[in-house]
């Protein structure tokens, strides 16, 4: 049985969240953003975001406290792709879809070249894929779905293997997390000659 900190989701952003909040360029998208806070937060902020999650109610919940929302999964077509600012795996986020590396390859096809990545791992140094399901606390539960566990060292080996590029690292109130940026495309200036080698101008 894995808790979820559903309080701590519902409230109002901690300074664990802040810290990451303050590293955020727009737009952003927060992946899997629940009941919405770190939206609404940056929304109050003046900073574009954008929520998604596959949960009606979250998105719901999401608007009503002042943020924009879709209800879509990250593997479906999204708003904006190639050109978010920031995109945020939060709160465990980084185990959607039980394949860290699916995830964070997909990602790189959402965030603008030289964009971030704000991603929090797991507080243990774990690598588990598993199959799970949400239990209100009353027996009742929803459809098993595919999920992972890592901790920063996966999550680091995941980004590295992606194309990620770490600028940052931290921890606050226990939670680790990573700050990761798509490397800009380089461009040589020189154009190729037979010869194979650059012909300058």
């Amino acid at each position: 049985m894995l808790p979820l900190d559903v309080e701590r989701w519902c409230a109002p952003p901690d300074a664990a969240d802040a810290s990451v909040l303050s590293r955020c360029t727009g737009p952003v998208l927060d992946v899997g953003c629940g009941p919405g806070r770190l939206v609404a937060a940056l929304a109050a902020r003046g900073v574009p975001a954008l929520g998604a999650d596959v949960s009606p109610a979250a998105v719901t919940r999401t608007r009503r406290h002042g943020g924009a929302a879709v209800r879509r999964s990250v593997f479906d077509g999204l708003p904006g792709e190639g050109g978010w600012g920031t995109a945020l795996l939060m709160d465990g986020n980084v185990g959607i879809g039980g394949d860290p590396l699916a995830l964070l390859t997909r990602l790189r096809e959402l965030v603008a070249p030289g964009g971030c990545l704000l991603a929090e791992a797991a507080p243990l140094d774990v690598d588990e894929r598993l199959t799970v399901r949400v239990e209100d606390g009353q027996g009742r539960h929803g459809r098993p779905f595919a999920w992972a566990r890592i901790g920063t060292t996966a999550l680091l080996h995941a980004a590295d293997a992606t194309g990620w590029v770490l600028t940052g690292r931290w921890t606050a109130a226990g939670r680790p997390f990573l700050e990761l940026h798509r490397p800009k495309p380089t461009h040589v200036d020189a154009h190729p000659t037979a010869t194979g080698k650059p012909a300058h101008p």
